[in-house]
């Protein structure tokens, strides 16, 4: 059974500092990127960031650079994601997402999502 559980949310101040967590299981982690994904009420999903495979490569949206790091464990099965210099813009659902490339399309799955709150 595949399962990607986050942890780690919670109520922070501005400026304040998260470290999420996301606990992969029920597939070959290492053969698939991590993403981490975030939806604010009322808006879209939008990507926050993301590392390959190997964690060689990573890339984040312009808002969260500089601010948040996505680091990964092959022999964990954990990816998790820093959060600092935290703003009350950052509120929002993160979930992480597991995808690999396939010929015909793509393999992907969905964690719940774990609750970011940046307020004073």
């Amino acid at each position: 059974q595949v399962q990607l559980v986050e942890s780690g949310g919670g109520l922070v101040q501005p400026g304040g500092s998260l470290r999420l967590s996301c606990a992969a299981s029920g597939f070959t982690f290492r053969n698939y990127n991590m993403n981490w994904y975030r939806q604010a009420l009322g808006k879209e999903r939008e990507l926050v960031a993301g590392i390959t495979t190997s964690g060689a490569y990573t890339n984040y949206a312009d808002s969260v650079t500089g601010r948040f790091t996505v680091s990964r464990d092959n022999a964990k099965n954990t990816v998790w994601l820093q959060m600092n210099s935290l703003k009350p813009e950052d509120t929002a659902v993160y979930s992480c997402n597991a995808v690999r490339l396939l010929g015909i399309g793509v393999d992907d799955y969905w964690g719940q999502g774990t609750q970011v709150t940046v307020s004073s």
